[in-house]
């Protein structure tokens, strides 16, 4: 028997820093119900999506724009961006392109599909086992419990 795949609508909320791992956490929320996900990411993808988010534009293509150029040039275009995966507390992404009638599906970080999706207006999907699997990990609950914004500062270019 095939298993259903539920994906969720996300958007990105914001990026926080947080403290206690100085590290930059991106933070998708539903579009249709409360359901969040904070995914810790890299000081320079979360540099690449504050950059789109605050709409600043970069006088020369960083990777995330280079990568939007070759995908226009082939006429091809990102359908969507989802994360399908959480493995030893690892998120795992794909890209879906609509190249020549064809749908190519490729494996990614979350922090470049999320920074690519936001450059080509593409919809962020999460996988629903992906969120009940990261929201039952008990380090993560804690953690979701104990955000309070004031606790955290924006992140900023």
């Amino acid at each position: 028997m095939k298993e259903i795949i539920t994906m969720i609508e996300m958007k990105v909320e914001s990026i926080l820093f947080d403290p206690k791992s100085n590290m930059p956490v991106v933070v998708l929320k539903s579009s249709t119900n409360s359901k969040s996900l904070p995914i810790g990411i890299g000081i320079f993808e979360a540099s690449a999506i504050a950059l789109k988010l605050d709409g600043i534009i970069s006088p020369r293509p960083l990777t995330h724009d280079l990568l939007k150029s070759i995908i226009e040039k082939l006429n091809a275009k990102v359908s969507k961006i989802y994360i399908n995966r959480l493995k030893d507390n690892t998120f795992y992404a794909r890209i879906s392109l609509e190249v020549a009638q064809k749908e190519l599906n490729i494996d990614c970080r979350p922090s470049d599909a999320i920074a690519l999706a936001l450059r080509t207006n593409s919809p962020i999907f999460v996988e629903e086992k992906v969120i009940i699997n990261a929201t039952n990990k008990e380090d993560l609950k804690i953690f979701l419990k104990s955000l309070r914004r004031e606790d955290f500062g924006k992140y900023k270019m």
